[in-house]
């Protein structure tokens, strides 16, 4: 049985093809990748003297932190250091 260049339900015999499409820029699957990002940047978050504290909260504070993050042009970690900080020196 001869290759038929249109027969696509073949996969096997169109392997050696080219694909369109982005190639693959690093060779690790997904979650490794990220699991090696996360590791990167607490390895920066240390060098720069900065902890890590993890809290849960409401979805109606969520929001409210975000919309006021937003409002002041700062992202949501910086304005929750800045009322830990209002509330510890005060």
């Amino acid at each position: 049985m001869a290759k038929e260049t249109s027969d696509r339900t073949t996969i096997d015999l169109f392997a050696t093809e080219k694909r369109r499409g982005r190639p693959r820029s690093n060779p690790l699957p997904r979650d490794q990748q990220l699991k090696i990002n996360k590791r990167n940047q607490i390895q920066r978050d240390k060098a720069n003297g900065l902890k890590r504290i993890e809290l849960k909260v409401s979805q109606d504070l969520y929001d409210a932190l975000n919309e006021k993050a937003l409002a002041s042009n700062i992202s949501r970690s910086q304005l929750i250091e800045l009322i830990l900080q209002k509330q510890v020196s005060a």
